[in-house]
């Protein structure tokens, strides 16, 4: 899994160095005296929230409004030890309450429409991004090499309707924003909500970014995000033992909670940036997962098997999509995806989950007419897309896709 950071990590070591407007905090070790002070200072008010790894949203029904000492010392505590999502809280933290007039979405990633960054923004904030109709959020490709001005960021709240000295205020934080993106080796990175005060000012009020691991700057850090307990499911825990199994090619997969897509996804980097776009655009998958190393034909199989009989049963799509591979036979890897697709028709009939392909590399056509023949028997609706197309348009189509079909009682 790829490091992420989450807001408690982003309030103690990146805000104030890339000088981001933030709320104050305290950790939970704060001492009684410290929470006290923190709450008069803070008009008596705060949240506390749980430093968990939830995804999305999902730990919104875990944080609290707290208006006194006594109270914040009491939800410390409790959701310090709250079970959020399936996944435990590393602690619990206390965040000044910062009224809001106005919240702002923010997000950068790699998207592969412009072969480069870009930054989304919505007037919208506090809401995930796959609510938020498209004509509310613009999307701005950045140059890595000349990177976000204040002026380029002016512009692209112009375009949402944010002018006068507030634009002003929030152009420059969004280019503090860019600045931390590109600084410290991250592949995706959201604020979701700047909170805008009555008085017009600025605060980041949540945070969340994925780092990516290969990269000389995320290596050069500092400051390293913490491990989280781990709450394993049977799917994680059957995964990792399998994983361990072998050294030829990998099995990596976590459970996300979703209910819409099952993403069988290869190529490390591409993993994240395809589950991302799967969120954006309200694909909710199912897990995130990461295969290849050019798995023998048994290895991929067994991986396949796993995924289709804890997941395929509740999915609305099955995405099967990578970038272009250099040495993953492609022939073997959907040999191996159609052989196990045949194995769990055999053992609990016939299903026609639609599925959408995305692929390329070494015998791409082979691969690509072994499992095209094998959809067709097994009478499973498939869109399959070559390797021009970008991979986020694939995940995007998808997620679509599978809106569609829940909408539809799961007929696409």
């Amino acid at each position: 899994m790829a490091p992420q950071a989450t807001e408690l990590f982003f309030l103690q070591h990146l805000a104030q160095a890339f000088h981001i407007p933030a709320p104050e905090f305290l950790t939970g070790e704060a001492t009684g005296a410290e929470i006290r002070k923190a709450m008069t200072r803070w008009g008596g008010k705060a949240l506390v929230k749980p430093d968990v790894l939830a995804g999305r949203r999902g730990k919104a029904g875990a944080v609290h409004l707290v208006q006194d000492y006594v109270s914040a010392q009491k939800e410390l505590k409790r959701i310090g030890g709250l079970e959020v999502n399936g996944r435990l809280p590393r602690t619990a933290y206390l965040v000044q309450y910062i009224p809001g007039k106005r919240e702002i979405y923010t997000a950068i990633t790699y998207d592969s429409r412009f072969n480069g960054p870009s930054i989304t923004v919505s007037l919208d904030g506090g809401m995930d991004v796959e609510q938020i109709p498209d004509e509310k959020k613009v999307t701005l490709p950045v140059d890595v090499y000349k990177g976000l001005d204040a002026y380029q960021a002016s512009e692209l709240l112009g375009r949402l309707g944010l002018t006068g000295s507030v634009a002003n205020t929030v152009s420059l934080c969004l280019v503090d924003f860019w600045d931390l993106f590109i600084t410290t080796g991250m592949r995706t990175c959201e604020i979701n909500p700047w909170r805008i005060t009555p008085e017009g000012k600025c605060f980041a009020c949540d945070f969340k970014a994925v780092f990516d691991e290969a990269n000389f700057k995320y290596k050069n850090l500092a400051a390293k995000p913490p491990e989280y307990p781990a709450q394993v499911t049977l799917f994680e825990e059957e995964m990792s033992a399998w994983n361990a199994s072998s050294h030829q090619g990998q099995a990596h997969a976590v459970e996300l909670g979703g209910d819409m897509v099952l993403p069988i996804l290869f190529g490390g980097g591409a993993s994240t940036i395809i589950a991302e776009t799967l969120l954006q655009h309200g694909g909710n998958p199912i897990i995130l997962s990461d295969f290849g190393g050019n798995p023998p034909y048994e290895r991929m199989l067994g991986t396949a098997r796993i995924c289709f009989e804890h997941h395929l049963g509740k999915a609305a799509v099955l995405l099967i999509l990578g970038g272009k591979a250099n040495n993953t036979l492609i022939d073997v890897t959907f040999q191996s995806i159609a052989d196990a697709l045949r194995a769990y028709v055999d053992a609990h009939g016939p299903i026609h989950t639609p599925v959408v392909v995305g692929r390329g590399g070494p015998r791409l056509v082979k691969g690509m007419l072994i499992l095209r023949d094998a959809l067709s028997a097994l009478g499973m609706p498939y869109v399959i897309f070559g390797p021009d197309t970008p991979v986020t348009q694939v995940a995007e189509y998808a997620a679509t896709l599978a809106r569609a079909s829940k909408g539809n009682g799961g007929v696409a």
